[in-house]
């Protein structure tokens, strides 16, 4: 990525574990020793009567806002931090450790580029570390720190910290994730979170700010197939301005890939081709772009185009079919059954869809499927199959995470009932034309 455009990198992180494993604390420790708090917010904490029992003030209240959160002494909704350093910026998300809020998770993870799953160094491996562990895979993010937090309370044991990082590295082949790494720490005290610990001679590894600092996020986007899912068509029609009065441009998020002037494109669901004559972004023209960039695209030919369209690369077509198979996350209390209808939202256009069939629900304890189950209950995660009223221009989730990624919406109340990942097509679109031809 040219470094011009992008002087200083966004990391989008997320932090997860079980209840109690100090995940609102740890990223109140990363706000408080990298000094990314306002005058008004130290004062805040400092007043506030949440003082713990050494008296130092609870870090946990900058992130859990809502006052069931506070009064529990848990997180439930997932809240959305921004903080930045010299080196880079950061959006973290802080989701629930409990199992009746998996699908909190799930959402707040979506998005993510790494996710800190910690562990409570007494405990060690629990359910609810493998589940985290094995969400992150299902929703394909690139890089994992397993933060072993309250090494204090376990005299900062070297053979404790090892022991459990056996454990994770018995399981983590089955899930597939390529970038592992384990640090030690003390949320609570500041150990090795932003400051390297003096109780740790033994580990030589980065603090968690700085491998989170550090680690290597340019190559995450797929930038091979270039998709851009039309989000509306931009008709300025100023009579005043003459470069303005028939502009025709096509806005949208790149959702992978690179496009540049002059490259040929296809419109996809009509297969119709055409070249890009020039590539908008707020500050004005530039000659090329990528994911995930927001750009208006102009083309040098008129062709029928509206919001639910793709233009897409030549080589490396998507998938294209009105048959679908994807992994879900059941959001709501009432189960997911056969034969229920639903509205579903990919990329730019949301099309009816019902449920064929559930051909498994995933047992999170051992990683193994349970097939054809009568339902899904909230937070299970199965695989369905899908058949929508229009033929979805899609890849694979494990390809590209934002046009292999769908929500199902409840008809009626509008609910998000369901985040799913689609599997891989069986086959590439094949187009109508070979051409624009008027």
């Amino acid at each position: 990525m040219p470094n011009s455009q992008h002087p200083v990198e966004l990391l989008r992180f997320n932090t997860c574990g079980s209840v109690d494993d100090g995940k609102s604390t740890l990223i109140g420790r990363l706000l408080y020793d990298s000094k990314n708090l306002m005058e008004d917010q130290l004062e805040a904490l400092e007043r506030s009567a949440d003082i713990t029992g050494g008296g130092q003030i609870n870090l946990a209240n900058l992130t859990d806002g809502l006052r069931a959160e506070r009064e529990q002494g848990i997180t439930i909704d997932v809240a959305y931090r921004y903080f930045a350093t010299p080196r880079r910026k950061f959006i973290v998300a802080d989701t629930p450790g409990h199992v009746q809020y998996t699908r909190n998770m799930v959402t707040g993870a979506s998005t993510a580029n790494l996710s800190v799953v910690l562990v409570d160094a007494r405990l060690g491996v629990i359910e609810q570390s493998r589940r985290h562990t094995y969400l992150a895979s299902l929703l394909r993010i690139p890089h994992l720190v397993i933060a072993i937090n309250k090494m204090d309370l376990v005299g900062w044991s070297e053979a404790r910290f090892l022991e459990i990082r056996d454990e994770f590295e018995r399981f983590l082949p089955l899930l597939d994730i390529k970038d592992v790494k384990f640090v030690p720490i003390s949320a609570l005290n500041g150990d090795n979170v932003v400051d390297p610990s003096h109780h740790t001679p033994w580990y030589v590894g980065p603090t968690l700010l700085g491998h989170l600092e550090t680690v290597h996020i340019a190559s995450d986007w797929n930038l091979h197939g270039f998709r851009f899912p039309v989000q509306w068509v931009n008709r300025p029609n100023d009579p005043t301005n003459h470069d303005l009065h028939d502009f025709r441009g096509l806005s949208g998020q790149i959702a992978g890939g690179i496009v540049k002037v002059g490259q040929r494109v296809m419109v996809l669901p009509s297969g119709l081709k055409s070249t890009v004559k020039q590539i908008w972004t707020y500050d004005g023209p530039i000659a090329e772009a990528f994911c995930p960039q927001s750009v208006t695209v102009q083309l040098t030919d008129d062709l029928d185009i509206s919001r639910g369209d793709m233009l897409v690369g030549l080589e490396s077509l998507p998938g294209k079919a009105s048959d679908l198979e994807a992994r879900v996350c059941w959001m709501q209390p009432r189960p997911l059954q056969r034969g229920k209808k639903y509205f579903l939202k990919h990329a730019s256009q949301t099309v009816q869809a019902v449920v064929v069939s559930i051909e498994n629900r995933i047992d999170i304890r051992t990683f193994e499927s349970e097939p054809e189950p009568a339902e899904l209950a909230m937070n299970d995660i199965g695989g369905i199959k899908l058949r929508v009223s229009k033929p979805l221009v899609y890849d694979g989730y494990a390809t590209n995470r934002l046009t292999g990624s769908f929500i199902l919406i409840e008809q009626g109340t509008n609910q998000t009932v369901a985040a799913g990942m689609l599997l891989p097509p069986t086959e590439a679109v094949k187009p109508e034309y070979n051409d624009f031809a008027i």
